[in-house]
Parts: structure tokens; sequence; C-alpha cells
């Protein structure tokens, strides 16, 4: 028997990167996983064929967010999918990013699209999933790294920002039902977000001398530690926020 055998998953923004890998871990680790995605078809299709290919358990959720009435479409969506069964894990994962809402070219519009997929959804989206969550359950929540290091991209930063203070204020009020809440921060992460990294073995080697264990990160090492905090494993921890990025800015790898 695996770790989360018999529970059931919401993972946002799943289709692809970060989000497919946790999908995929949760359900190899027995849960029935809601893969949600916003646009690609496709992606969504392949993730969740890989899902059960590998003999796990899991079905499609398609709602794109920050729109009019996304929360409300989700949940209709998802209790069908769930056929009655409470949703145990909660993985806020779903975010954008506009390389052009810097401070110099931020607009109210970009603003307000970044914002609302990457803080508002989270907050709503968990407002409902606590009605159908038991107490013990579990959400995590998918911040970065630009919490703590610059980054041009400062709407980005800023949502993410609001979502680890989301995270600690939710760990308190929840504690009394014994719900978890926990943030994983990734660092360099070789997903579509960050394309830069593809193809480019000299941009690879530089990011590497900004991290103690050599090299970028890839999915698998963020959806490993979502695992954990889903497990009962991690069952009295609460209101943390842990970065898994090798060590990033550390210092370059020590030669031996």
């Amino acid at each position: 028997m695996t770790a989360l055998t018999g529970k059931t998953a919401l993972v946002t923004g799943a289709s692809r990167g970060i989000g497919r890998s946790i999908a995929e871990r949760l359900a190899r680790e027995g849960a029935l996983v809601a893969v949600h995605y916003g646009s690609n078809h496709a992606a969504a299709k392949e993730t969740v064929a890989a899902i059960h290919e590998a003999g796990g358990e899991a079905f499609p959720l398609h709602v794109p967010l920050g729109v009019e009435n996304d929360v409300d479409t989700l949940f209709v969506g998802l209790e069908e999918g769930l056929n009655g069964r409470p949703l145990d894990i909660l993985v806020n994962n779903a975010a954008v990013i506009d390389y052009d809402a810097t401070i110099e070219k931020a607009t109210p519009e970009l603003y307000e699209r970044v914002f609302a997929v990457n803080v508002r959804a989270p907050l709503f989206i968990t407002q409902r999933a606590l009605a159908l969550m038991p107490d013990g359950g579990r959400i995590i929540n998918v911040s970065s790294g630009v919490t703590w290091f610059a980054t041009p991209e400062i709407v980005y930063a800023m949502t993410k920002g609001a979502l680890n203070v989301f995270s600690r204020s939710l760990a308190h009020s929840l504690g009394r039902r014994n719900i978890t809440v926990n943030t994983v921060s990734p660092g360099i992460t070789e997903t579509d977000m960050n394309e830069w990294l593809r193809g480019n073995p000299e941009t690879v080697r530089q990011v590497a001398t900004l991290i103690s264990l050599g090299r970028h990160g890839q999915p698998a090492d963020v959806a490993d530690v979502v695992a954990f905090f889903a497990s009962p494993d991690a069952r009295w921890i609460t209101g943390q926020v842990l970065d898994v990025n090798g060590g990033l800015l550390l210092g370059a790898p020590v030669q031996q």
C-alpha cells in the first residue's frame, strides 16, 4: 500500500511542468488526481493518460482561471469527478507570469490578470475546497524563490509574496481542523516558464555556478517534496515555506 491510497487530490495547472510532475507523483502514491488545466487540451490528455498507464487514477478538469465564474465552474467539474468522495489534498500550483509586468511596463490590466490567477484563484479555490475537505487534510501552495531574490518581473514576485503570507495565515486558521498548510518554493527549474534553460548549454552551465548542488531543478525535484507534505509523514508540519532550490545562491559548488 502506498502513502496516499484512498485519498483524492486536486492539482491546479497540472498539464505541464511542475504541476504535471506533482499530479503523476501523487497518483503513484495512490491518490485519485483531478488534473486541472487552463488551455492545453493535448498536454492534459497526455498527463491523464500517463497516470493511467502507470496504474494510477486521474481525470482532466478544464477551467481557465482568472475569468468570471472560474471557481464555480471548477468545483462543478471537481465534484462530478470525485463522485461523492471528499477532497483530501489541494495543490495550488497554477500560475502565470508576464515578462512585461516590470516597474517600467506594468499596466493595470497586466496587474489584474497576474493577480487573478496567482492570488485570487488560490484564495477562492481554497475557500471552496474546505467544504469538501475532511479534518486532517493537506493544502500545499507552490510559490517561488522570487520572494527572497530580486527579479525584474515585479508583479509576478508580488503575487508569490502574497501567496506565502496567505499560507501562513491559513495554517493558523486551520490548525483547529488538523489541516496542514505548507508552501514549496522552487528555485530555477526547467519548465515552460523558464524556456531559456532549454537548448542552451552555456546558460545551463552559468546557472549551475549559482547552485551549490551544481545543477538547475527538474519538476520531479519539486513534486517529491509536495508528495511528502501531502503524506502522513508531514502530519506535524504546518505554516512552513520550504525552498527547493539545490542551494541557490549559497555559493558556487566547492571544487575538490
